[in-house]
Order: C-alpha cells, then structure tokens, then sequence
C-alpha cells in the first residue's frame, strides 16, 4: 500500500463542501486517496509543506496542445479570429506526429507547473498521419489527468467553410475515428487518468449533420460533448447569417446542451442563453487570456456563476494566449470581472473555486477538485515564502500575491512536480527538441 503524509500546511485550501481553510494541519494519502486530514497525523513517509498553502490541483477545462509550437507568431499578432485562424491554419498543416507528441508535452510539462493536475485537450486536426493517440501518449508520460477530445473539421473553404480543405476529414471517417480512440482510450472509472471526449471544432468549420452525429454518438457511448461556441462578434454574426439563429439556439437544435456538454469561450452568451445553458446545466470553459489576447471581449462569467451555469477555466491554445500557465488564467478571470462589474464582482477564493471545483463539475468529475477524504490525491503546493509574497496578510488569496508556479505537484498520489522540477519525463530535452521543430516550421 503506497502511503505518504503531507506534514504541517500552514494553510489547506480544502474547497470541500463548507469550503474549508485548515491551518497547521497534514493530508494523509493511501494509493492515490485522500485518507485522512487532520493535525499530527504519521507516517513512514512524510513530506514538509511547512510554510506552503496546499490547494487542490487546478483543472484546465480548454486547451489545443499542438499550439505550443506557434507560439507568438509575427503574422498572428494583432489579428481578431477568423485572420488570427486563417494565418495558422497553412502552418498546423505541416505537422505530423511528433510535433503533436512534443507540443502536447511540453504544453502539459508547463500546466503543471502552474498546479493543474487535470487537462482537458481539443485536437481538431490531424495532418500527416497525426492520431489522437499522440497526444495521449505525452499526457501518459508527464503523468497528468487527461480528457482528451476527438475534435475535427470537415467544411473547408471551397464548401464555404474557414479552414483550408487540405485539414477537413471526411465525415465518416470523423466519426469511425472517433468510436476508434473511444474504445481504445476511455475509462468511464472514478480515478480515471484517461478519458474521451467528442468534438466537432465549430459550427462555422463542421456540418449540421456531424454535430447531430456526434452528440448521437457521444451519449450512445457514454462520453462528454465539446465544441466552441459563441467566442466573439464574428462567431455570432456567421451563426445569424448561416443558420438564422443565435449559437445558443443552434447548439439547442443538434443536441449540445445537457451535463454531458461544454463548450468553450461563450463571450457573447445573451441572457436567453445563460438561462438555456443553466437550466441544462452545461458547462462552460471560460477563457480569459486568450479572450483579451483576441480582443473578442469579457465573458459575463459573473451572471453565469449566479444564474448556476457550471463554469471551469481553461488557457486555450498557446498561439492564443500565447502561454499556458493555469493560476494566472485564475487572475485574469477575477480581474477581468472586477473590471467589467466593480471590485466586488468576484474574490481570489472564488476564481479559485472555478479553477478547482468548477473545472471538476465541468468535466463531468466528483472526484476531483477538492481536497477531501475519499477524493483523489491531486494537490498542489505553494511555497509561500518567496519574494513575490514577502508581506502577505492572507497567503491563502494566491490570485493576489502569488506565487505562480507550484513547488510540489501530484497527480493520484504520484509527484509529478518536486521542489519546483518535472520529475516523470527530461523537459529540457523535449524543449530543445520542440525549438528545432518550430524553426523547421518557420523556414
């Protein structure tokens, strides 16, 4: 029986049910469980987190790994959307399975770093002979929680669509793919550290009748159901020009409303909309950093949260955002509603919530996203006794004084981060090798 003792926190940041804060206390873990919490507990095997406050791990509910490699693009710059898309999209077609296996580990070595233990991933093309498997294969090695989604696009240019015919599939093959990684990949288990999700990329790069498919799909296997919607002013005005409708009615339509759903983005949810997406209860994967980054506006996260829309976090892709460190996505959605709402719209211990419980609710998962008996150890740890929160009144208000990278990480009880260093894969090696493999891209 694999069995370690977290010794004397000085803050837990449980968010357990009554959302409790624990101070001087110890967590023990047993085969990857939260076992026990409480003062003096003992052990063979203990590990000091004194002078450090100890959250759950944080849960990344949107990302596309394979972007870490288009990083800062010149000609992507200063674009909204649709440019910003159509200038990547010539790039991403020249990738082929390493670049997808490098990306997508150099992308989860870095949320890791900022206390994700949980990531969900949108992979939604797939050139030169690049799987789904690739990227599971990377999250597999760095040691992370995975959801990966099979996202896909069939409606090229020449059918009206944004992306380049020469990355849209057939829309078979979409689908029997899909059932493929779906039976290969998926474990419907508690404690799952893979699962599969379903993901037509957008309703202005795939058909009617493959969102209808693919949520008839998802539900007959008993997987969640993903897609971006109503991201920023062009989103909205193509869905009003194409379908007569509003993204929200749309998504009601084909089916992708329900706790099995989330979509990602929805800046410009209307009220209707909220109250469709609260009365369903599906989730949204608010994305802040990209969202600024893009100028495709404030997300109203704010009446979402209160209308019991189930929200999580997520960093977007790395071409967007152009990083992908998870707490200070946390800090931009707290200050990004303070700004839009006045400086009580939202405290540092509620974006933390969003970022832990809420990306749990999110992805369909009980159990994860607090730090309670029974839960799965996933925790991570903050050194609090650096510069950046010298002075603190309240070190457990991480959004406000940091720090922004975590000394310990684990994931189902195994340390995926030790004293402020990857453990489980050589990331140096695999940075240097992501370089060479970007300045292939550029040349």
């Amino acid at each position: 029986m694999a069995e370690f003792v977290l010794k004397n926190a000085q803050t837990i940041v449980t968010m357990d049910d009554a959302r409790r804060e624990l101070v001087d206390q110890d967590i023990r873990v047993t085969d990857g469980v939260i076992s026990e919490i409480g003062h003096g507990l003992s052990g063979d095997h203990t590990v000091s987190v004194a002078g450090c406050v100890v959250t759950p791990g944080l849960v990344n509910t949107h990302h596309h790994l394979y972007q870490t490699l288009t990083r800062a693009v010149p000609e992507a710059q200063n674009a909204l959307l649709f440019g910003w898309l159509q200038t990547l999209y010539p790039i991403w077609e020249k990738f082929g399975p390493e670049e997808m296996f490098i990306s997508a580990q150099v992308g989860l070595a870095e949320l890791a770093l900022s206390g994700c233990t949980t990531t969900s991933d949108h992979l939604y093309l797939y050139p030169n002979g690049s799987r789904l498997d690739d990227t599971i294969a990377a999250a597999q090695e760095v040691g992370l929680r995975f959801h990966a989604t099979r996202g896909s696009m069939s409606i090229g240019e020449s059918d009206g669509g944004l992306p380049p015919d020469s990355v849209v599939e057939d829309e078979d093959a979409i689908l029997k793919d899909s059932i493929r990684v779906i039976d290969a990949f998926h474990d419907p288990a508690p404690g799952a550290m893979v699962r599969v999700g379903v993901a037509p990329c957008s309703p202005f790069s795939v058909s009617r009748d493959l969102m209808r498919n693919a949520a008839l799909l998802a539900r007959d296997k008993g997987v969640m159901m993903h897609t971006h919607l109503a991201e920023n002013s062009e989103d909205i005005a193509y869905s009003l020009e194409n379908f007569g409708c509003r993204p929200g009615q749309y998504a009601q339509d084909l089916g992708w409303v329900g706790s099995d759903v989330w979509h990602a983005h929805c800046v410009q949810l209307d009220a209707d909309e909220i109250d469709l997406f609260a009365r369903t209860q599906t989730g949204v994967a608010h994305c802040p950093c990209s969202n600024c980054r893009l100028a495709s506006g404030i997300a109203p996260v704010r009446e979402m949260r209160d209308a019991l829309v189930p929200v999580g976090l997520g960093v977007d892709g790395s071409a967007s955002n152009d990083t992908g460190n998870l707490i200070l996505e946390a800090r931009q959605a707290m200050l990004l509603q303070r700004l839009a709402k006045g400086a009580d719209a939202m405290s540092p211990r509620e974006a933390l919530e969003i970022a832990t419980r809420g990306g749990a609710q999110v992805l369909g998962r009980d159990d994860i996203g607090q730090l309670a008996i029974g839960k799965r150890a996933d925790i991570a740890v903050w050194d609090i006794g650096g510069v950046e929160t010298a002075g603190s009144w309240d070190p457990a208000a991480l959004l406000l004084a940091g720090p922004t990278r975590v000394r310990d990480l684990f994931v189902d009880g195994r340390a995926v981060v030790q004293e402020g260093h990857i453990t489980s894969f050589d990331v140096s090696k695999a940075v240097a090798r992501q370089n060479i493999l970007a300045r292939k891209l550029m040349a």
